[in-house]
């Protein structure tokens, strides 16, 4: 059989048509439990914790699109991070991309420690540094990549090659690129992870989150602590993810061809200090993304002289909701500081680049130039509001 390209593979699954009735989509299998022919056998389902024909399709449908062998969809993007952690065992240690998600730093420094694991941040975009932290008991390598919100590109084949000469395993969250863009497995990566909320489900009307592994005892690992914690995705948001999926190509495109004409429109305006978009050539990690990913994406994060002028910008942007999230069919434009990274010390942010004038904007699909007047006309009034405050 031909193998198909990512296009092709995000609209026809194996799974997508129902044998009992041609039908187009996916089932919703809402049941608890399932009956058995008999006391010697089950059949392939006994609990849906345990599996579930919808859930199933969806976890077969991100395994295929990672390139990997199994797929596991959680209740959150957290849910599917923690459950990935409890591989781990006390007494190890994990390495850790410095400027990660608030939520992944918030379980890592306050959940794993009270079972005697331990941790280190480090700047993960040096290989050198990270391989002269690895520890005897590392088991983990944990990267973001990019990484929210700044942006930075960790070379995720040189980290897993590192990870396997000390005997680690290789964790990538991989939600700002989706497997459209990124493939980490393919790079060595052991475990990818997704907050399916954002760009894979791409209508803001759900909460998910997926992982995907390519070796057999990880999986088997992973799906026993699937089952025990039960934090599984249930049946409708599972339907609701699989349908959001499909038009994944063209929703990251299109709103990636735009964040690329307002990170270069930012970049040229006098008032932002510093644009983060790991398209421009001149991207600390540009040569290493283009390497490793096909495209940019379209999350950038903007830096405004202070806490004020990001809140005159704020509130007089127009079409982007003000909110947490990222990678939906509108934008957002986010305040990590008291968002994505509010579980962070204002201490740890500063260290991160995490500023007070610091603004994330996921681009949507709304019409390219509307947008961009939008952020145009929100400048005007931010440094009208700078100058008069200098």
């Amino acid at each position: 059989m031909t193998e198909h390209r990512f296009d092709t593979k995000l609209l026809h699954q194996p799974s997508y048509i129902d044998k009992q009735t041609g039908a187009v989509n996916v089932p919703l299998h809402y049941s608890s439990t399932y009956h058995q022919q008999s006391i010697d056998e089950f059949g392939p389902y006994d609990y849906s914790r345990s599996g579930n024909p919808t859930r199933q399709a969806l976890e077969e449908t991100i395994a295929d699109l990672e390139n990997g062998t199994a797929g596991f969809a959680f209740a959150s993007g957290m849910a599917a991070i923690s459950s990935a952690f409890m591989l781990l065992s006390a007494g190890d240690h994990v390495l850790v991309s410095k400027d990660v998600y608030g939520g992944t730093y918030r379980v890592i420094t306050e959940v794993l420690t009270r079972f005697g694991i331990d941790h280190t941040f480090i700047d993960m975009t040096d290989l050198d540094e990270t391989a002269r932290n690895v520890r005897p008991n590392t088991r983990v390598i944990y990267v973001e990549t990019p990484s929210n919100p700044t942006l930075n590109i960790t070379d995720i084949e040189g980290v897993a090659k590192v990870a396997k000469a000390h005997g680690c395993l290789t964790f990538v969250d991989n939600t700002f690129m989706t497997p459209l863009y990124q493939k980490p497995l393919d790079l060595g990566a052991d475990l990818v992870l997704h907050s399916a909320t954002k760009f894979l489900s791409g209508h803001s009307d759900v909460v998910a989150g997926l992982a995907a592994v390519k070796d057999e005892e990880i999986a088997s690992r992973l799906k026993f602590i699937q089952n025990s914690f039960g934090s599984i995705l249930g049946v409708q948001d599972s339907w609701l993810l699989l349908r959001g999926i499909k038009t994944l190509s063209v929703r990251m495109k299109q709103s990636s061809e735009t964040a690329r004409d307002i990170a270069q429109y930012l970049h040229h305006n006098p008032l932002i200090d510093e644009v983060y978009y790991p398209g421009f050539s001149f991207h600390a990690g540009y040569h290493i993304h283009q390497r490793q990913s096909t495209g940019a994406g379209a999350v950038l994060s903007f830096r405004l002289p202070s806490k004020e002028c990001a809140g005159v910008f704020v509130e007089a942007m127009k079409i982007p909701v003000f909110a947490v999230s990222l990678g939906a069919v509108e934008s957002i434009l986010s305040y990590p500081a008291t968002m994505s990274h509010a579980a962070m010390p204002l201490a740890e942010r500063e260290k991160r680049g995490i500023t007070d004038g610091l603004l994330r904007l996921s681009v949507g699909l709304e019409d390219p130039d509307d947008l961009l007047a939008d952020v145009k006309q929100a400048l005007a009034k931010a440094s009208e509001y700078a100058a008069l405050n200098v």
